[in-house]
C-alpha cells in the first residue's frame, strides 16, 4: 500500500531527537507557556523571515485571530478563493464580514489577479490570499492592487511554508501570515497547532493578547479573547522538525519532478508551476477525467489518493445565504470535479511512486 502520508516514517527518521524533546518537556512539567514555546517562536520567525511569530492552537485559530486584529466586521467584505479549505472563509464569517469569492487561474489553482481587480469595491477591507497546494498565490499582483487602496492582506500559508514568489518567501508580503502545523503539513506537529507572523509590532501584540484570554498581564483582561495557545510539547516537536523544513521541501520538489517523468505521456494534467513561483508541493494535484472512478480504482491498487476539495466553499450549505450559484466560478468548479491528490511526502520511495504511476496508467488505459 502507498499511504497518502507516512508520519511514522518521518518520526523514525527523527525518533531520538523527538523522544528527547518530549521527555524534556515532561521532565519540566511546563506544558503551557514552557520555555520551548518562546524559543520556537523566535526560531520560526527567523526561518520564515518575519519580525514576530506567535504560536497558536491551530491554523484555523491563526486565521480567526488575524481577521479579528485587522478590525473586520459587519458591513465589510473580504475576498478569497472558492477552492480553499473552509477555515479561510469561516474566519471572515465569524467577525460578521461578508465573504466574497474570486475565481482561480486554472493553470495554477491560485486566485486570478485580473478577476480580483474587478471584484474590489469600496467595501473590500481585506484579501485572504491562499497559497493552495503548496504553490504561491501571485502576491506581487495582489499587493499592487491592495496597497494603494488601503486593503489589508492576510496570507494563508497552511499549505505552503517557504514557497517563494520571485525569490521572496511567502508570508513577507501581507500584513499578517497564518500557518498550520496540522500533522500532515510540510511542518507538522503531533496534534493541532498554528502560528501567526507579522512585521508589525502592534499587530503582533494584539494577536498575542487575544490568543491568551485578552490579557497583557495575568488576570488583567483588556479584550475579549480566546484560549488559543500552542502547547509546549508541540513547540518542542516543531523545534526538532524546523531545521529540516527546507530540505523536506526540496525532497517534495524532487518527487514532483519524478512524478512528472513517470506520468509523462498519460492523458493526465500535471501540476503547473508559474515561472515566478517556487512551489513546495504540500499536495501533488493532478487533473483526470472520471475522477471519482479513478480515485476508487487507485484505492483498489493500494494507492491512497485523496481529493482537495470535492465541493467549492460557495456551494456549501452553510453559505447558501450568500446567494452564489453553481456556475458562478467556472474555473474552480471545473477543477473540483477533476482534481486528484496523489501521495506526496519527503519519505516517498521510488518504488511507491512507480506503484502510483502504474496504477494511474492502468486506469487511463481502460479508456
Amino acid at each position: 500500500m502507498v499511504p497518502f502520508v507516512d508520519l511514522l516514517a518521518q518520526y523514525h527518521s527523527l525518533k531520538s531527537e523527538i523522544d528527547r524533546a518530549m521527555a524534556d518537556v515532561i521532565g519540566q512539567s511546563t506544558y503551557i507557556r514552557g520555555p520551548a514555546l518562546a524559543v520556537f517562536e523566535r526560531e520560526f520567525a527567523a526561518v520564515v523571515g518575519a519580525r514576530h511569530a506567535i504560536g497558536v492552537a491551530s491554523g484555523t485559530d491563526a486565521l480567526n485571530l488575524a481577521v479579528r486584529v485587522l478590525g473586520l466586521g459587519p458591513g465589510d467584505e473580504a475576498i478569497t478563493v472558492p477552492n480553499t479549505w473552509i477555515s479561510t472563509v469561516f474566519a471572515i464569517s465569524h467577525v460578521g464580514a461578508r465573504p466574497v469569492f474570486v475565481d482561480i487561474d486554472p493553470a495554477t489553482g491560485q486566485i486570478d489577479a485580473d478577476k480580483l481587480e474587478r471584484a474590489l469595491t469600496p467595501r473590500t477591507k481585506a484579501v485572504l490570499a491562499v497559497h493552495m497546494f503548496g504553490h504561491p498565490a501571485p502576491m506581487d499582483r495582489i499587493m499592487a492592487l491592495c496597497r494603494p487602496r488601503g486593503i489589508r492582506v492576510i496570507e494563508d500559508i497552511a499549505q505552503a511554508p517557504l514557497a517563494e514568489v520571485g525569490g521572496r518567501k511567502v508570508g513577507s508580503f501581507g500584513d499578517l501570515a497564518c500557518y498550520s502545523f496540522y500533522p500532515s503539513k510540510n511542518l507538522g506537529c503531533y496534534g493541532d497547532g498554528g502560528a501567526v507572523t507579522t512585521d508589525d509590532d502592534a499587530l503582533a501584540e494584539k494577536v498575542r493578547r487575544l490568543a491568551d484570554y485578552g490579557q497583557r498581564e495575568r488576570y488583567h483582561h483588556e479584550a475579549v479573547g480566546w484560549n488559543s495557545r500552542l502547547d509546549t510539547l508541540q513547540a518542542a516537536i516543531l523545534r526538532v522538525k524546523l531545521p529540516h523544513l527546507a530540505r523536506w521541501n526540496d525532497e517534495r520538489r524532487a518527487r514532483a519532478r519524478r512524478y512528472g517523468d513517470l506520468l509523462a505521456g498519460l492523458p493526465v494534467q500535471l501540476p503547473r508551476e508559474a515561472p515566478w513561483a517556487k512551489a513546495v508541493y504540500h499536495l501533488y494535484v493532478v487533473e483526470v477525467d472520471r475522477r471519482n472512478e479513478c480515485l476508487a480504482f487507485l484505492r483498489t491498487r493500494g494507492v491512497m489518493a485523496q481529493v482537495h476539495y470535492p465541493t467549492c466553499v460557495h456551494l456549501q450549505p452553510c453559505y447558501a445565504n450568500l446567494g452564489y450559484r453553481s456556475g458562478d466560478f467556472p474555473a474552480a468548479e471545473a477543477a473540483k470535479d477533476r482534481i486528484l491528490s496523489l501521495p506526496m511526502y519527503p519519505e516517498l520511495t521510488e518504488d511507491q511512486m512507480k506503484t502510483v504511476a502504474d496504477a494511474l496508467a492502468a486506469f487511463v488505459g481502460q479508456g
